[in-house]
């Protein structure tokens, strides 16, 4: 089991040590935009219409979001209401996180994933794209990433279902938010 977890945080890790390059992209090409915009007062850079960058910088959001919320996850960098958990005794933290996974954050990925399956679906029968004219004919990409999101939070959340448990049955005094090496 500690195997199984240890696979799905490096994962996650891996992906959002690669995703956020996504953000400093966008920074370069809102900044590209706001150039061309308003210092060459053009349309297009070069030879790619502008549009593309300003979409650009709404898909690498949208990217950012879905494929960074797991590695949020991994090293609890996500929000949470943590009134008593900071007070409660390793105990009862694990017990939050294999209840809460288990209870609150598999079934919200079950109720989104489902939910998003039809709009992905539609949008790759017809291969969506832009709703501007020049745009980027990717949106039927974007869309599909709400799935990916619910596999890849989903995932996380089991393997920190599989870290509390080992932590609560005595098989693991690892901290819950550790990357293990045992890949």
């Amino acid at each position: 089991m500690k195997q199984i977890a240890a696979a799905i945080d490096a994962v996650n890790d891996l992906t959002g040590r690669v995703i956020c390059w996504g953000i400093l992209l966008m920074v370069i090409l809102q900044f590209a935009v706001v150039i061309a915009r308003y210092v060459f007062s053009t349309s297009t850079l070069f030879g790619i219409p502008a549009v593309w960058f300003q979409e650009g910088v709404v898909y690498l959001h949208g990217m950012t979001i879905l494929l960074g919320t797991a590695y949020a996850m991994l090293w609890n960098k996500n929000v949470r209401v943590d009134i008593l958990y900071d007070k409660a005794s390793p105990r009862v933290q694990d017990l939050t996180e294999f209840f809460g996974s288990l209870l609150f954050v598999l079934p919200l990925c079950l109720v989104i994933g489902w939910s998003a399956l039809p709009n992905v679906v539609g949008a790759w029968a017809v291969k969506e794209g832009s709703l501007e004219p020049n745009g980027i004919p990717l949106r039927y990409v974007l869309k599909a990433l709400s799935l990916v999101f619910c596999v890849l939070v989903s995932a996380q959340a089991l393997s920190t279902m599989i870290k509390a448990f080992l932590r609560l049955t005595g098989r693991s005094s690892d901290p819950i938010y550790e990357v293990s090496d045992e890949l």
